[in-house]
């Protein structure tokens, strides 16, 4: 089986590319999982964000989310990439995800 592409929506690939070194590359082991078709080790539902998306947890000396998209066949979509510095996800970072996830939807629409 060939890996699932990744689509990077809005700047969600420069975000994750600030992550620490050692965010970076648990975020990375996480994604190419998802890719070969696994699950992640760490992943919620996020369904406030929109159908389908779900969120990887990485765990460092800090927290850091990756919200994405695996349910198309095409790609996984990858929304937001974020440090998360409380408890609760930030409204700011829930409606970036939900402004990327409709992004995604309008470049499914005008590509396949």
């Amino acid at each position: 089986m060939t890996d699932k592409p990744l689509e990077w929506i809005g700047r969600s690939k420069e975000d994750l590319m600030d992550f620490p070194d050692d965010a970076r590359r648990k975020a990375g082991f996480e994604l190419r999982s998802i890719q070969q078709g696994d699950v992640a080790s760490d992943v919620k539902p996020m369904s406030t964000i929109g159908k389908g998306v779900e969120e990887i947890r990485i765990w460092t000396k800090d927290t850091y989310r990756v919200f994405y998209v695996a349910k198309f066949e095409e790609a996984i979509y990858v929304l937001h990439a974020f440090q998360k510095k409380t408890q609760k996800t930030s409204r700011q970072d829930i409606e970036l995800g939900q402004q990327r996830y409709q992004q995604m939807l309008q470049h499914r629409k005008e590509t396949l």
